[in-house]
């Protein structure tokens, strides 16, 4: 993990997508590209495993009733050499700002259905995924976090 932010030097594509598509189907270059959207519960995709080579979230996980599942789920469909790149806020490493996160994560909660107070990082890893890059965007609460699947050894190999 790095502080020169290589994900944003990687991926610099990746974000403008939606823009893009908006601006073309505006133009009448495409068709309506809304109608291959789905909504599924991210804890139990409708995917196959292996699907995917890059997956990107936006402010997810604060909202997902088990986000250990539903990372274990973005494991899953991610094909093992595909990334996963991840915009979240998480509860601060601060004693100080943590506790008041914890204090106050009630009124998210309740006020727009998010948890200030998750523990984005520590979930990651239980969900058995390999941090390889990790960006802190304001203080240590938003990050900008690049994943991939751990490497399992195999025994035959040791």
């Amino acid at each position: 993990m790095g502080n020169k932010n290589k994900i944003k030097k990687r991926y610099n594509r990746v974000a403008p997508v939606y823009d893009s598509l908006e601006y073309f189907m505006e133009k009448g270059k495409m068709g309506d590209w809304r109608e291959n959207l789905w909504q599924m519960d991210i804890q139990n995709l409708r995917f196959e495993d292996n699907y995917f080579d890059l997956i990107v979230t936006s402010c997810v996980f604060c909202s997902v009733p088990d986000p250990i599942k539903g990372l274990k789920e973005l494991k899953r469909v991610l094909k093992e050499d595909g990334r996963i790149l991840m915009l979240e806020h998480m509860r601060s490493q601060n004693k100080m700002v943590g506790k008041l996160m914890d204090w106050f994560n009630w009124v998210s909660l309740y006020t727009w259905g998010a948890n200030i107070n998750r523990r984005t990082i520590e979930n990651i890893k239980k969900a058995g995924l390999e941090l390889v890059e990790v960006n802190n965007l304001m203080s240590d609460i938003v990050k900008e976090i690049e994943l991939k699947k751990k490497i399992k050894l195999d025994k035959k190999n040791m």
